[in-house]
């Protein structure tokens, strides 16, 4: 498998579980719009269709994590040179040093809760090159779920989307 191209990264994003749960908020609006109502009458339909604005003027500018990592290079305003990088091992050190700076929560008996960080390194380092995304998400130590990302760009499953920096 050969892949040519960059890495984008995003985050960390550190918040509360009940924000990251709301998936609806963390996907990008359908490309098909709704209908509009057929009525003043029709409350659903009128329901849907402000959502689906809500979504639209929203989702580009959340910085809440979308579903699917890819969605990340919809976030245009959330792109920066400063954190591209054309190496893997950059690209890690960044996601490593954000990291270490929220670690992941510790299991009361002790045990391990998460893949060690050299377990993860290693994965991201086999992985990046050839094209795949690497996310890390889990609940750091105050409870909080943190999310960093590491996008390849141009994106294997979302060919169609361009570089947010073109």
């Amino acid at each position: 498998m050969t892949w040519t191209g960059h890495i984008h990264g995003y985050g960390p994003w550190v918040g509360p579980p009940d924000s990251y749960h709301r998936e609806g908020d963390r996907r990008p609006p359908h490309p098909d719009p709704p209908a509009p109502p057929s009525s003043d009458e029709d409350k659903v339909a009128i329901r849907i269709l402000q959502r689906y604005r809500e979504v639209v003027a929203e989702f580009p500018t959340s910085n809440l994590p979308p579903m699917m990592s890819g969605h990340w290079l919809l976030r245009r305003n959330q792109t920066s040179v400063e954190r591209t990088w054309t190496d893997a091992a950059a690209a890690l050190d960044w996601a490593t040093k954000h990291f270490l700076d929220n670690p992941p929560m510790e299991r009361e008996d002790g045990r391990q809760a998460y893949a060690s960080l050299d377990t993860k390194r290693e994965y991201a380092l086999d992985v990046l090159p050839v094209g795949v995304d690497v996310s890390w998400v889990y609940y750091n130590r105050s409870g909080n779920i943190a999310s960093l990302n590491l996008v390849c760009c141009p994106n294997r499953h979302h060919p169609d989307l361009t570089c947010p920096l073109a």
